[in-house]
């Protein structure tokens, strides 16, 4: 790896991906500068950034040079580049494909799933001041639980993390998004064993780093609480 200035990435803790690359960063010490772009204030549209990542998303990294984008294929390159523990993005090519198989489903399910709840119960009504659609909310919540489902019935079938015996990227991916509706104090996965049981493993295979970079949900959650 070339010599210089330390990886830079550019993240919105309020972007599930992004606290999964954090996460990832943080766990396995690797080092890196933050560069906050809150997406609120529009930072993503300035012309630096859209520079930088023309589609306006984040999270971004840069290393040495090296630009990419999409929170997958960052997690798997820092996994390589960096040498991290096998388990996280494995050698082996069926035990990578699991990953893989996950990762590639998870953006159509797990992800637009836990996301859209969030948006109907947190982001529109900051935006419009009115009050979470009942409808279009219960449909959310119909559509999530048939991907919380899958997340039992395949994923976690007979493993303890969603690709084997241990964590990896995708179980870092998939948490991130299923923590995202407690910003309106939304449990997702209070009513299923088998889910929290997962989601206390992930926590203690990421030990302090986990709650550390999930603190800007956590006041989020105080304040839903707040107001009932």
């Amino acid at each position: 790896m070339a010599a210089g200035k330390a990886l830079e990435v550019y993240l919105d803790l309020l972007s599930q991906p992004c606290r999964a690359v954090l996460i990832f960063l943080k766990h396995n010490n690797i080092p890196h500068t933050v560069k906050t772009v809150a997406i609120r204030k529009g930072d993503n549209r300035t012309p630096e950034f859209t520079k930088l990542n023309p589609m306006q998303k984040v999270p971004v990294i840069v290393d040495h040079g090296f630009v990419l984008t999409e929170s997958d294929a960052i997690l798997k390159y820092l996994a390589t580049q960096y040498k991290t523990a096998a388990h996280w993005y494995p050698q082996d090519p069926e035990r990578r494909a699991r990953v893989d198989e996950y990762t590639a489903w998870h953006h159509t399910n797990t992800r637009p799933r836990a996301a859209k709840v969030f948006m109907l119960e947190v982001l529109l009504p900051r935006m419009t001041g009115q009050a979470p659609d009942p409808s279009k909310l219960e449909r959310a919540l119909t559509e999530l639980d048939e991907t919380l489902d899958k997340l039992e019935s395949m994923f976690l079938k007979r493993q303890p993390f969603l690709c084997g015996d241990d964590i990896s990227v995708a179980d870092l991916l998939s948490i991130c998004e299923l923590m995202q509706p407690l910003g309106a104090g939304r449990d997702v996965l209070k009513d299923r064993p088998k889910l929290l049981s997962w989601r206390s493993r992930v926590q203690a295979a990421l030990k302090n780093t986990f709650d550390e970079v999930h603190e800007i949900l956590y006041r989020l959650q105080d304040k839903s609480r707040s107001r009932l």
